[in-house]
């Protein structure tokens, strides 16, 4: 379905789709690439129409995840953009270990507690004891 009806089903404007869209809120589009599909992220000025001059077309699973968006934006009175940013966080992990670092300096997360670290260091020193190879696991 095109935009317009896909907007109504949501109970949302056309617009505010657009605007979803160049916050990266919706699935990304795919498209055919020598017989091919292949995922493509979209250029946030191309809204309705694609490089083909075709319009995007909502399918259910594209439907799906707009409206769990939604959900998750009024379920948590979040903005779009907070949504947006949060994914971010989570798929980049270098925002997230500085917003890590922040919320450990404000006291909203707390260090990791010494018996993970003491785990974590002695994994660290087996690992290294076997040289550079990662050990083999045997069924």
């Amino acid at each position: 379905m095109r935009i317009a009806a896909a907007a109504e089903r949501l109970d949302i404007t056309p617009r505010m789709l657009r605007y979803r869209e160049s916050l990266g809120l919706l699935p990304v589009l795919r498209h055919r690439d020598r017989g091919r599909r292949t995922a493509r992220a979209r250029p946030p000025a191309l809204t309705s129409v694609g490089s083909a001059g075709t319009h995007r077309q909502f399918t259910e699973a594209d439907m799906a995840a707009v409206a769990l968006g939604l959900s998750i934006e009024r379920r948590y009175d979040i903005s779009p953009v907070a949504l947006a940013f949060g994914i971010r966080v989570l798929a980049d992990p270098r925002v997230r270990a500085e917003i890590t670092e922040f919320g450990r300096r404000i006291g909203r997360i707390q260090p990791p507690s010494a018996r993970a670290l003491d785990f974590e260091q002695e994994r660290a020193q087996r690992l290294l004891s076997l040289g550079t190879r990662p050990p083999t696991r045997r069924d």
